[in-house]
């Protein structure tokens, strides 16, 4: 049995795989409410041409010393907007504790630009999550149809793993058959 490797990512995660998974082992991507950004692109930019979200006024930046004597900025979501811009659609005990548990992203990686998109050659699946207050749900399908994504929409938070791992799961799924 030929193994076939399926590669998920979420949010900040999208522009990871986009820049990391140009590897002959990689046979899908799957984008889950992810950044799918093309050369040059940041998380930044996107979401200047896309700005129908909520997350800006929501995040608390956080400076930090870095090894080289300068302050780098961590951005946090504000952990009492955090269920109503993050994760809406997850029960608030549960979103209490992904508050307070969040790792943060750093302003650097916001600005970064990207380099060559692994979804030019890899075949890509995306979710979009049509209730995201996180990523702009039109900037989703931009970046979908753009990376010409096998794409499926639920009503979900930007949380969609959290809130429909069903639906997650079944597209990991048919990604890893349509590439075994």
């Amino acid at each position: 049995v030929p193994r076939v490797t399926v590669v998920l990512r979420k949010a900040y995660g999208g522009a990871v795989i986009s820049n990391e998974c140009n590897a002959p082992n990689v046979r899908a991507l799957v984008y889950v409410a992810g950044f799918a950004l093309d050369t040059g692109e940041s998380l930044a930019s996107i979401g200047a041409q896309f700005p129908n979200n909520q997350l800006g006024p929501a995040v608390v930046p956080r400076p930090f010393p870095q090894p080289d004597g300068t302050t780098g900025t961590d951005l946090y979501v504000n952990p009492d907007q955090f269920r109503a811009v993050f994760a809406a659609d997850v029960p608030a005990r549960q979103t209490d504790l992904m508050a307070a548990t969040q790792r943060p992203l750093s302003l650097a990686a916001v600005l970064g630009p990207s380099g060559t998109p692994a979804w030019r050659t890899v075949a890509t699946w995306y979710l979009v999550a049509r209730q995201d207050l996180t990523i702009d749900p039109e900037a989703e399908r931009f970046m979908a149809q753009r990376a010409e994504a096998t794409t499926v929409e639920i009503n979900s938070s930007h949380v969609a793993m959290v809130s429909h791992p069903g639906k997650v799961t079944d597209l990991i799924e048919d990604a890893a058959a349509a590439t075994a």
